[in-house]
Order: C-alpha cells, then structure tokens, then sequence
C-alpha cells in the first residue's frame, strides 16, 4: 500500500478535482479511492464534492495493482554510478521508466531489477527504486534509490529543490530573451487528457533557461528544473512559443528531420549524498544522433 500526503495549496476546487490533478490520476480513479475509505482530509473521511481549503492535510493510500508481476528484464543500461545507497543511470531516449498501460516488460524498472542488487521499495512493486521520471523520449540521467532511506533523502531533496537537474533541449526558432524564469500552473489539458497544459489552476511549475545558442534557425537552450511536473519542459517551451525538436505532441505534427522524439536531454544531475553527504554531481553527454543534427544545423557546442 503506497501512501501519499499532500498539503493543499489552492483553496476552492473539488476534492476529487484537486487530487486527480495532483495524483495524475483520472478523476474516476480518486473517486473509487474516497468511496473506498482511502482518502482521509484532517483525519476526516470526505465525499469527492468537498471543497478543499488551503493549509489542508490530505492522506490517500494507494493499493498495489493486483496480479501485476515485475520482472528483472536483461535491458542493457549505462549505469554511470553505483554503491550501496544510490545508482545514476543514464537512461536511452525510447525507454519508458516504469511499468504503466500498454508498457510490457520492456521498462528501465525491469532492467533495473535485473543489473542491481538492490532497490528501495517505498514506490511499491511497480516503481521500485525510482525517485524522479524523465519521459519516455527524453535521454539523459535519473538518480535511482537502493533503499528505503536513500529513498527518503532524495525525495526530500528534490521537494527542497537542493537536488538541481539541469537539461539540454533544441527548440524550434530563435528564442529572443537569452535568460528568463518561468512560472506557471500545469493541468491535464481540457482538449487532451493525455497532455499536460499551462492553466490558471494546477500544481505550480517553475522552469529557468538560459540560451546557449542559436544557428540555423533554431535555439540550443539549458533549463534548470526548480519543480517537476509531468512534461514541464515539454510544456514550458510551447508556451515560450518554441516548442522543442522532434516533439510531435507539444510542437510540429510535421517535423523537419527524421527524428524518434524530443530533443531534450537531462545532461547534469547534482544532489547530497545520503550517506556520505557529499555534494555529487554527475554529467552525461548529448546523445549522438542530438550533437549530430547540432553539427549539421551549425551549432558549434562551445558550451
């Protein structure tokens, strides 16, 4: 049983609203979980049509899916570090984080149960071990946890935003500012429940770029994650009107090179050590197939 406590931050909306959002979970879903007696707000059992107050303590319990097998997969995967406590993995753009609908056995949780010898089990069976997702089609590193109190120290860090994840992304045009923060709230898109939207509701996101270059008619741009919000970078440059490269479902339905996804890469990841509790900082280099196309539009990758 996964348990999850939230605070509320936005006074006003539905309760069955306000979790589907901040669970990504469909409304029907949160709503199965209150009727079931899996949701307590103050210590109180709720109805899916309370309005939710600020300040508000929120605990839901997730049950385990039933039946669902995880199997340890042999899926090659560069491991860049390992001990006792933590692995960084550098994980291949194509390759899902986790078991979800549709996925199979072919998750980088099926490698990892597979190439270590530990993992820490506080995600449940299905996500053991994982502490933060990147997209499917996004390359780059991911911090994985080996037990539960290395688990506990990174997750802390990324909600203190002490953990810095920074990422690489070509975006469509020439991005005019060369620095800038964005803030904004992120939803499920009214239009597409399968996308993520800039709203006037949601959870907070916050983004920071800073442009590295421009050539050929496109911005080589670094982004520092302050928050992490499915598909934030994703979301963050459609609504800097410069989608990223290769996005098909944040940007161009037709794009110009023969791409399998996103051109965006976690390139740098640095956090405190749980154990030792030195500060660590690990660097993957831009996939080929990215610094290749970089070559060809005449980046010069000083940076």
């Amino acid at each position: 049983m996964e348990k999850k406590i939230i605070t509320v931050d936005v006074s006003g909306e539905r309760l069955d609203v306000y979790l589907a959002k901040a669970l990504d979970f469909s409304r029907s879903k949160i709503q199965k979980l209150i009727d079931g007696g899996n949701v307590l707000v103050n210590g109180n059992t709720p109805k899916s049509k309370e309005i939710v107050k600020e300040g508000s303590v929120i605990e839901v319990e997730i049950p385990e899916p039933v039946g669902l097998e995880v199997k340890a997969v042999d899926i090659p995967i560069d491991v860049i570090y390992e001990d006792s406590d933590v692995a960084v993995i550098n994980k291949p753009q194509g390759l899902t984080v986790h078991q979800g609908s549709g996925t199979g056995d072919e998750t980088l949780v099926n490698a990892l149960l597979y190439h270590l010898d530990s993992l820490s089990g506080i995600n449940g069976v299905i996500r053991p071990g994982i502490v933060h997702r990147i997209d499917k089609d996004t390359s780059g590193l991911l911090v994985v946890a080996k037990n539960d109190q290395a688990h506990l120290s990174l997750s802390s860090q990324i909600e203190k935003k002490t953990c810095r994840r920074e990422y690489v992304a070509l975006l469509e045009g020439n991005l005019k500012q060369d620095s800038g923060r964005i803030e904004t709230y992120i939803s499920r898109s009214t239009k597409n429940r399968t996308m993520m939207a800039v709203s006037s509701s949601g959870r907070k996101a916050v983004t920071n770029f800073e442009v590295l270059e421009r050539a050929g008619g496109y911005t080589l741009c670094k982004f520092l994650l302050e928050t992490g919000r499915t598909h934030q970078i994703r979301v963050h440059s459609k609504h800097l009107g410069h989608p990223i490269v290769g996005d098909t479902v944040y940007g161009y339905k037709n794009q110009k090179f023969n791409l399998l996804g996103q051109l965006l890469h976690a390139r740098k990841l640095s956090f405190t050590h749980p154990s030792t509790k030195e500060f660590v900082e690990f660097t993957a280099p831009i996939p080929e197939y990215f610094s290749s196309l970089l070559e060809k539009l005449g980046f010069k990758l000083t940076k």
